[in-house]
């Protein structure tokens, strides 16, 4: 059997054109390589799996490079190239500050900075997790990271940054990572199951997409599960099923026993998704977002804020038309206020069929005579 590469090494970037979602970062660092204007440290701050570890390596391997394309991206080609990508690098060096967080591995660390590069112009320290170092740790590191070899870049990575000293902030350029958009995920997924022959739906794409909020990595690793759960042909009742998510489906008909006052069809509804083992907070947030995404539909002009397929955008524009805007302004204030007393509930099934109640009880409230 050949050995399985996940989808989060196979297809991790490798230039900066391939970087998902994060332009305005690598468009900075390549104009600082066209200047030759590079800083001695950079911290890489953002939640989890949005590219901040990749783009350090792209960083290190295209300044080492002897070659550089016209873009100012690295050739692949070189000596210094070919060495990084075999992970024979010298120039490159990755630390883990969460199992090198005391003052000895500082110590192995400025002893090595000390060292000029045998290939290339630079030695390139990449430390991940940064804010583990222990404060003496972190002290110690303050005088090399501001008056480092001419040779020596520091790069590091970090999802804490109000963990780390002021100190340190202060001799580096930060650059804040965002979380991906959904729709660059979607689009990312789309290139990567034609690459693998695999049969998506843009909408099963979607609710990977949503499921990873906002970190590629994750969306890849959920790629790879849904891909071996449904056999290469990734469907929307597949992907909701092996992720355990509530189909839209059921809140659309939802609001529609909502307009027309039908308690008990909602409350039987709700009884059918509890016993298949969903969760009743999970319920109230998934209803808050079908509420907000009819709200949103209602406008052409903040029709691009939905974050799902054509067809689901169509449904929820279909839906806009028969919700009046009190109705789902008065309703999303519902969910939310349900959402945040659902916790010290002492019986959180009468807690969000309190809310249903309520929620099919407002259309009828409306048309009462007011006396």
């Amino acid at each position: 059997m050949d050995n399985f590469v996940v989808s989060a090494r196979k297809y991790r970037p490798d230039t900066f054109r391939s970087v998902v979602g994060q332009a305005s970062i690598t468009t900075t660092l390549k104009n600082a390589i066209q200047r030759k204007q590079l800083a001695q440290a950079y911290l890489f701050c953002g939640p989890r799996g949005v590219g901040k570890t990749t783009c350090a390596r792209i960083f290190a391997k295209t300044i080492n490079c002897e070659h550089l394309t016209d873009e100012f991206e690295a050739c692949n080609q070189c000596e210094s190239c070919t060495s990084f990508n075999a992970s024979r690098s010298y120039n490159i060096h990755e630390l883990d500050a969460a199992s090198n967080n005391s003052v000895d591995g500082i110590r192995k660390l400025i002893e090595m900075v000390r060292v000029p590069p045998q290939l290339g112009r630079y030695s390139v320290y990449i430390i991940d997790e940064v804010h583990m170092l222990s404060q003496s740790a972190f002290n110690a590191f303050l005088k090399t990271l501001e008056e480092p070899p001419a040779h020596a870049i520091f790069i590091m990575a970090t999802t804490e940054k109000h963990k780390i000293l002021p100190t340190i902030l202060s001799r580096c350029q930060i650059f804040d990572f965002n979380r991906i958009k959904v729709d660059d995920t979607v689009q990312y997924l789309q290139h990567i199951a034609q690459q693998e022959g695999v049969q998506a739906e843009d909408e099963a794409l979607n609710i990977i997409a949503q499921k990873a909020d906002g970190a590629m990595r994750d969306a890849l690793s959920i790629f790879d599960q849904v891909v071996s759960f449904s056999d290469n042909q990734i469907t929307y009742a597949k992907t909701i099923e092996h992720l355990n998510v509530i189909d839209r489906q059921h809140y659309f008909q939802l609001t529609d026993h909502f307009l027309n006052g039908q308690m008990a069809e909602a409350l039987r509804l709700l009884d059918g998704l509890l016993a298949k083992g969903f969760d009743a907070q999970q319920f109230i947030t998934g209803l808050s977002l079908h509420l907000r995404n009819i709200l949103v539909g209602r406008d052409p002009q903040t029709l691009e804020l939905l974050e799902v397929g054509a067809a689901f955008a169509e449904r929820y524009k279909q839906m806009a038309a028969k919700c009046p805007p009190d109705f789902l302004v008065q309703a999303l204030s519902l969910c939310n206020q349900f959402d945040v007393n659902f916790r010290q509930s002492p019986n959180q099934r009468l807690h969000v069929e309190l809310l249903l109640i309520r929620l099919c009880s407002i259309v009828s409230e409306k048309k009462k005579p007011t006396p």
